[in-house]
């Protein structure tokens, strides 16, 4: 912090700069490019979905493409450039950006935003991360079912703007923090693999062994109910004590519950569609996650298991907004081996599950305290005097 201090006392002794997103940058809204468009080859395409779940603050490289006919009818990305998302099912998520830092110039399509500066990229990327900008766009945010920061509103956001040698020793700090985050993630993922191989084993059946039937016929899947945004907090309080799930897990907290018990929820929209989580106690399901309830006796956590490794998002469909209709969920088969089996199954799954899972015990907890470390040193290194106008 010393370091960057004496960068502003002597590059900016009167206060940082704050200026508007849109005198800052150049914003170019993006169009089309449905996930039918994307392919294995061809101009590197970033699709506002894939932000949310496989891309970090920046990339050098692309996960999907198009075809260069295609590509010439969308919005382009250059070197430097930030893409950040203008929709999605919850505040949290809506808005997060990724710093394109490859070689060559790349597409995104609708829902996605380009910005074009001429600041340090990874700076900014880091800001969109930050608490203030998170504070921003609650502010800015419109719709109830889906949450929309467009073009037009982002260009109004306040960003703080140091001289670029700041920006850059931010930048190399908030770099060694993700970093030693990444270590943790790897090695993690790495116990995680080893687990989802042991777990596929554990629930593969013999087919002449364990009986087939399709979902409908045993499991009783309905979609949660519609709450507007408004009616949801971020933080748990008195007013608001019951947790509330979406189509992408927690959305947050609100004053009354439409479940209780020990469920298993399937989410049915948006980027993780076919998500699979398990909720104990009262809480609240949204249109967009489906409610599981067996029609015949099941152990609850055999069944999350189970779900879990069936890879329910392959039967998504395809379109600007994924989605899993029940009607086919019903459809496919779920082996159903006796109670017992299943008890004995979760039992050693449980305990699998909490080790690369659980957020109290090993690397979970570790990882954990290290990235609210990360989140703290990230909010107070973007923390700016302001200069006076």
């Amino acid at each position: 912090m010393s370091r960057i201090d004496d960068l502003i006392k002597e590059l900016a002794p009167k206060g940082v700069p704050f200026k508007t997103l849109g005198d800052l940058a150049e914003l170019v809204r993006g169009n089309g490019m449905p996930k039918t468009d994307l392919t294995d080859d061809g101009i590197g395409a970033i699709h506002y979905g894939q932000i949310y779940t496989r891309y970090g603050v920046w990339a050098t490289s692309t996960i999907s493409f198009v075809a260069r006919e295609t590509a010439s009818k969308l919005a382009k990305a250059n070197p430097g450039d930030i893409i950040i998302t203008n929709t999605s099912e919850n505040v949290e998520d809506v808005g997060k950006a990724v710093a394109w830092l490859g070689e060559a110039p790349i597409v995104t399509g609708g829902h996605a935003t380009v910005i074009k500066h001429n600041q340090e990229p990874k700076y900014l990327a880091y800001w969109f991360q930050s608490e203030s900008f998170f504070a921003q766009k609650r502010a800015l945010a419109t719709g109830t079912k889906v949450i929309d920061v467009s073009a037009r509103q982002l260009a109004k956001v306040r960003i703080p703007v140091p001289p670029l040698e700041v920006q850059r020793e931010i930048v190399r700090i908030l770099d060694h923090f993700t970093e030693l985050e990444a270590e943790l993630e790897a090695e993690l993922e790495a116990r995680r693999r080893q687990y989802a191989i042991y777990r596929d084993q554990l629930l593969t059946f013999p087919e002449a062994g364990v009986r087939r039937v399709p979902i409908g016929e045993v499991l009783s899947l309905r979609a949660g109910k519609f709450v507007a945004a408004s009616g949801i907090s971020d933080k748990q309080d008195s007013l608001h004590p019951y947790p509330c799930f979406g189509g992408n897990g927690l959305r947050g907290y609100v004053a009354e519950a439409n479940q209780e018990g020990d469920y298993v929820l399937i989410g049915r929209q948006g980027a993780w569609s076919g998500n699979v989580k398990r909720v104990k106690g009262k809480f609240y399901a949204t249109e967009h996650a489906v409610v599981v309830t067996p029609i015949q006796e099941f152990d609850v956590s055999w069944l999350f298991h189970e779900l879990t490794a069936m890879n329910l998002n392959q039967y998504v469909s395809q379109g600007a907004q994924p989605g899993l209709a029940v009607s086919n969920l019903n459809k496919v088969d779920i082996p159903v081996p006796a109670l017992d089996e299943q008890r004995r199954i979760a039992g050693i799954l449980d305990k699998f599950d909490a080790l690369v899972n659980g957020l109290n015990v090993g690397l979970p907890a570790e990882l954990a305290a290290r990235r609210k470390q990360y989140e703290y040193y990230r909010d107070k290194l973007l923390t700016f005097e302001e200069a006076a106008a």
